[in-house]
């Protein structure tokens, strides 16, 4: 599930999150995953808007509820994903979606 929300795509920080559905939820075992430009592991990482772990993975899997964001050289700071612990959620794929598109939604909890 990674659309780029801008038209020059690759040139913007992005977040991965797998599984795909939104609103993220910690007990779906989270994984984001920092892409855009420069080094491998150069990634920089935000947590609820605090800088939380300078250089690391380019990826990990969420063991907190919290806002993430990462930063990368060259492509600058993702959006923010949020990642909850709430006991229900209904949930959507996260895709780039057009009035008329087809939704498949799940309540889960």
């Amino acid at each position: 599930g990674w659309c780029p929300l801008s038209p020059t795509g690759a040139q913007t920080t992005q977040l991965l999150v797998e599984p795909p559905w939104r609103p993220a939820v910690l007990w779906d075992r989270v994984t984001l995953t920092c892409q855009g430009l420069g080094t491998a592991g150069a990634a920089t990482w935000y947590k609820d808007g605090q800088r939380w772990w300078q250089k690391g993975a380019d990826h990990f899997t969420v063991t907190e509820s919290a806002t993430y964001e990462c930063d990368r050289p060259g492509t600058g700071r993702s959006p923010p994903i949020t990642v909850s612990d709430a006991r229900l959620v209904l949930q959507v794929l996260a895709r780039a979606l057009l009035e008329g598109d087809t939704v498949t939604l799940r309540c889960r909890g």
